[in-house]
């Protein structure tokens, strides 16, 4: 769901390893004391269940908070789970306002715009089918960078991976069909978030990267700006019913403090010690966790046509990363 600059989810900076950021997190945290000797094991599959479960998280605290509350609720308890880490650690927050202002872009394109619109998608659509589309992100992020870096000429397995993943996102929809119980316009919703998601990373890479920040202060800074933003809307209208019931709450506290907090951590721990690739490939468990986890949970509808589509869209990103060869590229 919602990726973090850090991160980046979502996150998903370190989906293309031959980015320079991805590479630059890795050598910082190697670098860091006593990450010598860990496992990165537990980090692993704690991350990609708690990413995979964001979905459902969403839905459930749909039953007591509007979209604009549960963006809020997530960037909120992932604020202060990160600042009570960088404190724990003695991790300074940025200094300078200009480093503020870009970490506030950032966070409106990992945070703020994603997080309420997968909260508004899913007021419509199965936390399945938001899971399955958030896979999509890794091609967005690289059409953006396509789009925006037109310096470098797109190769060719790029833009067979794009198209393949585009075919992979019609069968997941059924194109052939129509959209059946999904609406037109909470299916371009779901896309808008993750093209949020793709536009973070150039954006990123040049206004943020540079000044050589440590992750975890990024992440920080990101979270707390995001939820700051978030505030006002939250209190104009965040809660849809004052009525609690323990699984909606928990859930909330799961995503803010997990899928916004800790995850973040783990995902910066699975870098420093298995490297870069290993940590982006938590974006193929991801979509697996959605739909076990909406299947089992809510008892959601799961059509023979999503699965496949799935599987298309993470066999379009891998190629798109260029980490299945194909020959010449």
């Amino acid at each position: 769901m919602e990726r973090c600059l850090s991160p980046l989810r979502r996150t998903h900076l370190t989906h293309f390893k031959d980015f320079s950021y991805a590479k630059k997190i890795e050598r910082f945290a190697v670098a860091k004391k006593g990450i010598k000797g860990e496992s990165w094991l537990g980090f692993y599959p704690a991350l990609g269940a708690v990413w995979g479960c964001s979905f459902i998280f969403i839905k459930l605290g749909l039953d007591f908070l509007t979209p604009f509350g549960v963006a809020f609720g997530r960037c909120a308890l992932g604020a202060a789970t990160l600042l009570a880490w960088a404190k724990y650690k003695k991790i300074a927050l940025p200094k300078s306002k200009k480093i503020w202002a870009h970490l506030w872009m950032v966070s409106l394109l990992l945070n703020v715009i994603p997080g309420v619109l997968f909260a508004i998608a899913e007021t419509k659509v199965t936390s399945i089918l938001a899971g399955i589309i958030n896979a999509v992100t890794p091609l967005m992020t690289l059409i953006a960078i396509m789009v925006v870096t037109r310096d470098e000429k797109p190769k060719f397995y790029q833009i067979l991976g794009i198209g393949i993943g585009f075919i992979g996102v019609l069968t997941v929809l059924g194109a052939w069909q129509g959209l059946g119980d999904n609406p037109l316009w909470a299916v371009l919703v779901l896309l808008g978030a993750v093209t949020c998601y793709g536009f973070s990373f150039p954006y990123s890479r040049r206004f943020v990267i540079p000044h050589k920040l440590q992750p975890e202060s990024i992440a920080a800074a990101q979270v707390t700006t995001g939820a700051v933003t978030l505030l006002p809307f939250y209190l104009f209208d965040g809660i849809a019913r004052d009525y609690y019931r323990p699984g909606p709450v928990f859930a909330m506290l799961a995503l803010g403090v997990f899928g916004s907090g800790f995850a973040y951590i783990w995902n910066f721990k699975i870098m420093a010690i298995a490297g870069s690739a290993i940590a982006s490939s938590v974006t193929y468990l991801t979509p697996l966790v959605a739909v076990a986890v909406g299947v089992i949970f809510l008892k959601e509808s799961l059509f023979w046509y999503e699965p496949v589509g799935a599987a298309i869209v993470l066999f379009g990103a891998a190629i798109g990363q260029n980490r299945i060869k194909l020959g010449k590229s």
